[in-house]
């Protein structure tokens, strides 16, 4: 990935049709990494539009009253909100939004620069993605298939096999593992 500022950490997609189990992949790596003391970053992309708070909060209440960007904050967390307006924003957009990491998860952007493994569930959906999907590094599934079927060199790892999963990421992003 070539960009013209710094990536607040290493980049590595999980992606894939909907359904088949992105979601629950980054959930559980995220798990996985945290606990062995990384700090994780995620970024998640949605099709649709998305709403963050509830209808009748007060933050959601200055958005329809026509604010730009509403920021919520409390002892516990905060979140920017900012309506956007024209085409969406790329991922090296976003990422520069981040505090540093030691990895940032990316779920969804199957069209980004930056390398990924494709979740692939037969049951639900069993073709390739597009063919501007690119950078696939490894295939996931329930199942074993053959990567080249899905335009990606890289290894078959078991969908339920978190711990592989992980492992193989950390390697392809050069983090170093304690008990490797």
């Amino acid at each position: 990935m070539i960009t013209p500022f710094p990536l607040p950490g290493p980049v590595f997609g999980i992606t894939g049709w909907k359904n088949s189990g992105k979601t629950t992949l980054v959930a559980e790596l995220v798990s996985w990494f945290t606990e062995r003391g990384f700090k994780v970053a995620t970024i998640k992309h949605a099709h649709c539009d998305v709403e963050f708070d509830r209808p009748g909060s007060d933050s959601f209440r200055h958005k329809q009253a026509g604010a730009q960007q509403v920021l919520l904050s409390s002892s516990k967390r905060w979140a920017l909100m900012t309506e956007v307006e024209g085409p969406e924003l790329e991922l090296d957009d976003l990422l520069v939004q981040l505090d540093p990491a030691d990895l940032i998860l990316v779920e969804g952007f199957k069209r980004g620069p930056h390398r990924k493994l494709q979740v692939v569930r037969l049951d639900h959906n069993p073709r390739p993605l597009d063919d501007e999907a690119e950078h696939l590094v490894a295939i996931a599934s329930d199942v074993p298939v053959n990567p080249a079927d899905y335009r990606c060199e890289g290894p078959w790892l078991p969908l339920n096999h978190v711990d592989t999963i992980a492992r193989f990421i950390a390697r392809k992003c050069g983090l170093q593992l304690t008990d490797e």
